[in-house]
């Protein structure tokens, strides 16, 4: 279907849904406010002082309603996020394992674990996977949000600012914080379906000389796939007339994407000397590079209850049972990896994870005199379990089972809390000076478990009297070796100070001291002023040092294979924790905190209901933890080897040692347009500029003193900190609303990213683009609504991969492209509030 096509269809459809129905000009009040309760949205992120707006703050913060998220017509919190802040970036990478499951997102350029995630203003757990493939975000362990449903959602704050003195470990480049639905009557169901209708073009190579088949300089390939179910509903009940019990459920299915190449390869062993007459049969889009498969069930519970005395206890829990598959490369029939009698025309391996998502929180608050205390105890659980299908173990031969049990890892975080903040009257001052004090235990728990023998064993079967690679292909299982059951222990102490000190001047001070169990203590602080010149001008700033504890699982993950080395003999190859044996004999030393300096500076316009907000930062980070790159050189075997380590081929460990300077500015504009005639019309501008310099490399000594040298972080992975996240990026949305009808049109252009090869010939620069998100709704009566739309309006692709990059056919697109590589998104959403 062409694009005018489309967009008449979208538009017909809202017209034609609702001209038979009316409906009472409640609904578009109801629209309307929102938009107006979320420009002047009361905040409780960045600030222990209750009734501040977003617009009085010291640093700036994002209210983003549930609403707004939900007109995006993203599936994907983060995806909606991603359009609604100006330096967010998700995106979205393929054929990166686990990582095409669990999805990291960027504040500002920076790593995920760079970014602290609260729900209801409490900490909350990260997911057990460390991405250790070559995707944005590679080396870090973060927060999966996708495992919030946007049902239970009332609004997300983004606080982008550093507030590590504010909230402890990972508030590096900001706080996103989730706060949860709090009614104790009404309900809705909302039904979402969509598809990815899309055309899409790819380079191909020149098959091998002779060949029976052709293969055009490039293709272009119209598909229809991405199918999207997501039912979610939700529903207020009260408790006993004080108190809210707000439960939220969401059902998603999910078809995969295909945006795989023509695989221009040899597929079949030779037939003699020609070449095999299936070489001209077969499909030679051979691989799922896109959207997984994914089948998602989602439980949340949010509940609070007030006693006369003024205390109130609170809770919410969670619960996400996520089945995924996705694919890793495609084995051809002539390869080595293949056994011809298991798969004759090859086979296309799939990574299928199941991720159990878990939390439970508990709470009181209570008053004690003139102070307003806090309590609560939040626990939280991340699993992921591999199953590997259509594939083998080709050691084992014939024989090899095709379905494999490959283990997995957990991590589980329980945090206790304990504050206070009262409020003290001081003539010196133009309001009361806010004190708040208090404690954070955490203690974490991080382990891997190991999968079936044969998803590891090597079975010795050979080929042509060579060895052939052992364990489950694509993804071999963990072995007992690798099984971890680490813990430790954190207690961090805070003082948070916040007070007008004059009519005009605002400030605060906080300062926090942390012990972790495992490297250390940190000590860290943070000011931070506003000066309104008037009602409709201030400055706002803030300084502060910052730190990043090491997680769990950079600490601790371990990942080796045995490989048979030609001419007999078997090496391990892997990743090895920087304590282990093998990476303390290369310099691996344990890890240690990183160390940050931020410092903003910004202003903030009020021109009547025009906000202009202009924010600059500066990121300084030390000792930024990476993963090394694959030391399998030659001298470094040799190394190992003289150490007395004679079975290791190659290893990778986590190392402190990447220094960084980050720098950019935020712009937001927002302003609302009531006519008469016409309706409500909600601007909104974005802007941001944003900047990485790598000044620091990590290096040990052991290492350095190799001739050769071995690189411990190489170009692309240095390249991908400086230049693998858009350099600039603009967006535009209008929110239209008039009766019953509404609609938004926004447009995000994004700036150019690198995707760097091994050396300069192979760089792939990605052009800025701009993507248009459309929808129309009209509701049909009272609490019905029905909404059309589309995402990526325009079927916008990055620059596909040449040849030289796309060897296999498998990756015609850069997983660095900031809005993936799927292309356009229509889709429908009925919903019916009460």
């Amino acid at each position: 279907m062409n694009r005018p096509a489309l967009l008449a269809l979208a538009i017909a459809s809202a017209l034609s849904a609702g001209a038979t129905h009316a409906q009472s000009s409640a609904a578009v009040s109801t629209e309307a406010a929102d938009d107006t309760q979320t420009l002047d949205a009361i905040v409780v992120t960045g600030t222990r002082v209750a009734g501040r707006s977003r617009n009085d703050t010291a640093a700036p913060v994002d209210a983003i309603s549930a609403q707004q998220l939900e007109r995006t017509g993203s599936p994907e919190i983060n995806q909606s996020l991603s359009v609604a802040l100006p330096s967010f970036n998700f995106p979205r990478p393929g054929l990166t394992d686990g990582t095409d499951t669990v999805r990291p997102a960027q504040l500002r350029g920076l790593a995920p674990d760079q970014t602290l995630v609260l729900v209801n203003s409490k900490r909350r757990h990260s997911a057990s996977l460390v991405n250790v493939n070559g995707s944005a975000g590679r080396g870090s362990a973060a927060v999966d949000l996708n495992t919030i449903p946007t049902a239970a959602v009332r609004t997300v704050e983004v606080l982008r600012d550093g507030a590590s003195a504010q909230y402890g470990s990972d508030a590096i480049a900001g706080v996103i914080n989730v706060l949860l639905r709090e009614d104790d009557t009404g309900g809705g169901v909302t039904i979402n379906y969509g598809r990815r209708e899309s055309t899409y073009e790819v380079l191909t190579g020149a098959p091998p000389a002779g060949a029976t088949w052709s293969a055009p300089a490039s293709i272009s390939r119209d598909v229809s796939d991405g199918e999207t179910t997501t039912v979610s509903a939700w529903k207020g009940l009260s408790l006993g007339g004080s108190g809210f019990l707000t439960i939220a459920a969401e059902l998603k299915d999910q078809e995969r994407t295909e945006r795989g190449g023509y695989d221009f390869r040899q597929q079949y062993p030779r037939v003699g000397t020609a070449f095999d007459p299936r070489e001209t049969t077969i499909n030679r889009f051979n691989a799922w590079y896109g959207e997984p498969e994914l089948e998602q069930k989602t439980l949340f519970a949010n509940a609070g209850i007030d006693f006369e005395n003024g205390a109130r206890l609170y809770g919410w829990a969670s619960w996400q049972d996520r089945d995924a598959r996705s694919a890793g490369f495609y084995r051809r029939a002539v390869d080595d990896r293949n056994v011809i009698s298991i798969y004759p025309d090859g086979f296309l391996p799939i990574i299928a994870p199941t991720v159990i998502d878990s939390s439970v929180a508990g709470g009181v608050k209570w008053n004690w005199g003139e102070w307003s205390m806090d309590s609560s105890v939040v626990w939280g659980r991340n699993e992921m379990d591999f199953t590997i299908e259509n594939t083998l173990n080709r050691s084992i031969g014939p024989s090899s089972q095709r379905t494999f049990q490959a283990g997995g890892f957990d991590y589980t975080q329980t945090v206790f809390n304990f504050g206070g903040t009262r409020s003290y009257a001081l003539d010196a001052f133009a309001s009361d000076l806010y004190l708040s004090a208090g404690l954070e235990a955490r203690t974490e728990r991080y382990r891997i478990f190991a999968g079936e023998p044969n998803s590891y064993i090597n079975g010795g079967v050979l080929l042509n009297g060579a060895p052939t690679p052992a364990g489950s292909q694509v993804f071999p299982g963990f072995r007992p070796s690798n099984e971890v059951d680490e813990d430790r222990n954190a207690v961090g102490l805070y003082i948070d100070i916040e007070a007008n000190l004059t009519d005009k001047l605002l400030g605060s001070v906080a300062i926090r001291g942390e012990d972790y169990s495992d490297f250390g203590s940190n000590l860290i602080g943070k000011v931070a002023a506003r000066y309104d010149f008037s009602e409709a001008f201030a400055l706002r700033g803030s300084l502060q040092n910052g730190f990043r504890a090491p997680s769990m699982q950079q600490q601790f993950f371990t990942a080796t294979s045995t490989n048979n080395l030609p001419g007999g003999g078997l090496v391990e190859v892997g990743t090895f924790p920087a304590t282990s044996r093998v990476a303390a004999a290369l310099g691996a030393k344990p890890l240690e905190a990183e160390e940050s300096i931020n410092l903003s500076l910004g202003a903030v316009v009020n021109l009547g209901s025009t906000t202009l907000t202009v924010d600059a930062y500066r990121i300084d980070i030390d000792n930024r933890i990476v993963l090394s790159e694959n030391l399998n050189q030659a001298n470094v075997v040799a190394f190992l080897a003289s150490q007395g380590f004679t079975g290791v081929g190659a290893a990778r460990f986590f190392i402190n040692g990447v220094d960084t300077e980050t720098q950019g500015i935020d712009i937001v504009l927002t302003t609302p347009w009531e006519t008469e005639a016409a309706g409500r019309f909600d601007f909104t501008l974005l802007a941001n500029w944003n900047d990485t310099e790598v000044t620091r490399l990590p290096t040990t000594n052991v290492l350095s003193s190799l001739n050769p040298a071995p690189v411990l972080f190489g170009r692309i992975n240095e390249l991908g900190f400086e230049e693998g996240s858009p350099k600039d990026k603009f967006g535009a949305s209008v929110n239209w609303s008039m009766d019953r009808w509404g609609a938004t049109l926004r447009a995000t252009r994004y700036g150019e990213v690198l995707d760097a090869g091994a050396n300069a010939s192979q760089d792939v620069r990605l052009s800025p683009a701009v993507l248009v998100d459309l929808e129309g709704r009209v509701e049909l009566f009272e609490g019905l609504s029905l909404a059309v739309g589309a995402e990526n309006l325009t079927d916008e692709y990055s620059e596909p991969f040449t040849p030289v990059r796309n060897g296999t056919g498998n990756t015609p697109f850069s997983n660095f492209s900031p809005f993936g590589r799927s292309g356009r998104f229509v889709y429908g959403r009925l919903s019916y509030n009460f």
